[in-house]
């Protein structure tokens, strides 16, 4: 054990986070994700169990956002027409203004883009996370 991190942070995905360097992406799945198929090149650290929103907490109490792009977060927009309630997104919001005082930190992005994007990701952590559209990305930044 140590001091000041998580405990939820396991040792391996301390390490692929230590790994990381400036505009890599981490992304925090929910369980929908396709994460084998869309990872296919990246590290990924199963955290079965967990859900999106309390790793999303740990992880930014270490992980620093980049500060050299506007949106340094994403989430995946909702399909057109697709009513589902989405209050995983609050959580979201409420999370990252912990860590970062840009009210815009946030920005969405469509499936198919999210998707794309994700296939360049460093790193993919797949959660439990039942909430659909539970999904999240960050870029790193420095320290």
């Amino acid at each position: 054990m140590l001091k000041g991190i998580p405990a939820i942070l396991s040792p391996e995905l301390l390490k692929r986070l230590c790994e990381m360097g400036h505009s890599d992406k981490l992304l925090i799945a929910d369980g929908n994700f396709p994460t084998h198929t869309v990872g296919e090149n990246a590290h990924i650290v199963r955290m079965d169990g967990h859900g999106v929103c309390e790793i999303l907490d740990a992880v930014l109490q270490l992980f620093p956002l980049d500060t050299y792009t506007e949106r340094p977060v994403s989430i995946m927009e909702k399909v057109p027409g697709d009513t589902v309630a989405t209050p995983i997104w609050d959580e979201f919001k409420n999370i990252v203004a912990k860590y970062d005082s840009r009210e815009d930190a946030i920005g969405s992005i469509e499936r198919f883009a999210f998707y794309a994007m994700a296939k360049n990701s460093y790193l993919i952590i797949a959660t439990s996370e039942k909430a659909l559209y539970g999904n999240i990305m960050l870029q790193k930044g420095v320290v």
